[in-house]
């Protein structure tokens, strides 16, 4: 059975999650600081969009243009992600998910963009990295993409390859090569799949990679 376990804050916003998720007949799980689990077992993680992660996390001070810290939801994502990744569970991690993703193994976070959050109707491009996971899905070279952050990865952490970029030098995709699927993406596939169904291809190689769980 293909299963994910979708981590978020708040349900309003999950519907294009499990729309996406659904389309491809994964069955979501759904887990918050309200609604703990004690482990993944054997199921998939998606990350979600959302609030800053608290940068106590990664050793700076807050920039007072930051949210307010959400530590609890941090502390349950951090748990999950480590987990997944011991295990090597598939891992799908969307904007505030790739940030996440990084901080996890060590790096860091740019805490403001002034002007960076662009229309949600809005693309830009990224270039992905020729030989990642990410090019094996979508294609290696420029793709648009939504964005509506005003953070992004600083420091790469260990043991991460950068999978995409933005033409102003921006990190707009991760993964780590040594799992069986972790890639995270800045923008936000979910909500691009009625114009861009390349985007489908995430979702779809997501749900083979829950199919070679054993």
């Amino acid at each position: 059975m293909r299963r994910a376990v979708l981590a978020f804050r708040n349900d309003k916003k999950t519907g294009p999650y499990r729309q996406a998720l659904g389309d491809e007949g994964i069955e979501v799980v759904s887990v918050s600081p309200e609604h703990p689990i004690d482990s993944l077992d054997g199921m998939g993680l998606v990350l979600t969009g959302g609030t800053d992660i608290d940068p106590a996390i990664y050793g700076q001070d807050p920039d007072p243009r930051g949210d307010t810290p959400d530590r609890e939801r941090d502390d349950l994502e951090l748990k999950f992600l480590r987990q997944a990744l011991s295990l090597d569970l598939p891992v799908l991690a969307i904007c505030r998910g790739l940030q996440l993703f990084n901080v996890a193994h060590g790096g860091t976070l740019i805490q403001h963009m002034e002007g960076h959050r662009i229309a949600d109707n809005g693309t830009h491009a990224v270039e992905i990295t020729a030989g990642t996971r990410l090019a094996c899905i979508l294609g290696s070279g420029r793709h648009d993409v939504n964005s509506r952050h005003h953070q992004a990865a600083g420091q790469v952490g260990g043991g991460l390859a950068v999978s995409a970029i933005s033409p102003d030098g921006f990190i707009e995709g991760l993964e780590r090569p040594d799992r069986r699927f972790a890639v995270a993406v800045q923008w936000h596939p979910e909500d691009m799949l009625a114009g861009y169904t390349d985007q489908r291809r995430l979702f779809l190689a997501f749900r083979e990679a829950l199919e070679a769980i054993r």
